[in-house]
C-alpha cells in the first residue's frame, strides 16, 4: 500500500512541477500582461521570446527544462524506496517524465492551457539519458540553424528521439517514453504543421501572420 502511495505521489508531484507556469509568471512580473493573450497564446519560451525578448526567453527555457530534470531526480529518490515501490527505476522515470510533460501542456493553474513541452522534454531527456538528450538537442540545433523555424526543428527532434533512444540502447520504458513523448509533442504542434504546409510559419524574429498557437 505504501508503494502505491509513493507511485501516485511521484506522478502527482511531477505533474505539478511540470505545470509551474514559468512563461506566464515572467510576463506578469515583467510587463503585467497575460502572455496567453499575446502572440501565439502559448506560455512557452518561443512566445516569451516574441513577447518579452531574449533574456526572459532564455530564463523560461532553462526553468522549463529544469522542471523536467527535477521530476526525473524525484523518480530516482522514489526508487530509494525500492522495497516498497515495486517498480523498476526506468519505469518510475518514465512515469515521472510523462507526468511532467502533461503538466507543462495542461497546467492546472491556467485552466489547462499551457505550452508544447519541448523545453521540459529536453530537460527530461538530459536527466534520463544525457547522451540521448544532447543528441536530440543537436538535431534540433542543426535544423534550427538551417531553417530558422523553431516548430519545424522541434518536430524533427521529436521524430529523431525514438531512433536515438533505441540507438543508444536505452531500457524499453525509455524507448516507450521517447515514442509517446515524440508523438505528443508533434500532436501539440498540429497548428504549426498546418502553417508549415501553407508556408506561413514564421521564422525566429518574425511575427505570426495568424494569432494561433506557436511552438514552445
Amino acid at each position: 500500500m505504501f508503494g502505491v502511495t509513493v507511485n501516485i505521489g511521484l506522478v502527482l508531484v511531477s505533474y505539478l512541477l511540470g505545470s509551474f507556469p514559468t512563461g506566464y509568471l515572467a510576463a506578469r512580473i515583467l510587463k503585467g500582461i497575460d502572455i496567453r493573450e499575446q502572440g501565439s497564446g502559448s506560455i512557452g519560451a518561443t512566445n516569451v521570446l516574441r513577447t518579452l525578448g531574449k533574456g526572459p526567453a532564455i530564463v523560461v527555457l532553462l526553468v522549463d527544462a529544469a522542471k523536467g530534470a527535477l521530476a526525473i531526480a524525484l523518480a530516482h529518490l522514489a526508487y530509494s524506496f525500492s522495497s516498497t515501490v515495486g517498480l523498476s527505476l526506468a519505469t518510475l522515470v518514465t512515469l515521472a517524465g510523462l507526468a511532467a510533460i502533461i503538466g507543462h501542456s495542461w497546467p492546472i493553474w491556467l485552466n489547462f492551457k499551457g505550452g508544447k513541452s519541448v523545453a521540459t522534454s529536453l530537460g527530461i531527456l538530459l536527466a534520463m539519458s544525457w547522451q540521448v538528450g544532447l543528441a536530440t538537442f543537436g538535431v534540433f540545433a542543426v535544423m534550427l540553424a538551417i531553417t530558422r523555424i523553431v516548430s519545424f526543428s522541434s518536430i524533427v527532434g521529436a521524430i529523431a528521439v525514438s531512433a536515438l533512444m533505441f540507438g543508444f540502447g536505452q531500457p524499453l520504458p525509455y524507448q516507450i517514453f521517447a515514442i509517446a513523448a515524440g508523438i505528443y509533442v508533434i500532436w501539440r504542434h498540429r497548428s504549426n504543421i498546418q502553417r508549415l504546409l501553407a508556408g506561413t510559419e514564421p521564422k525566429i524574429g518574425q511575427k505570426l501572420q495568424t494569432e494561433t498557437e506557436q511552438t514552445t
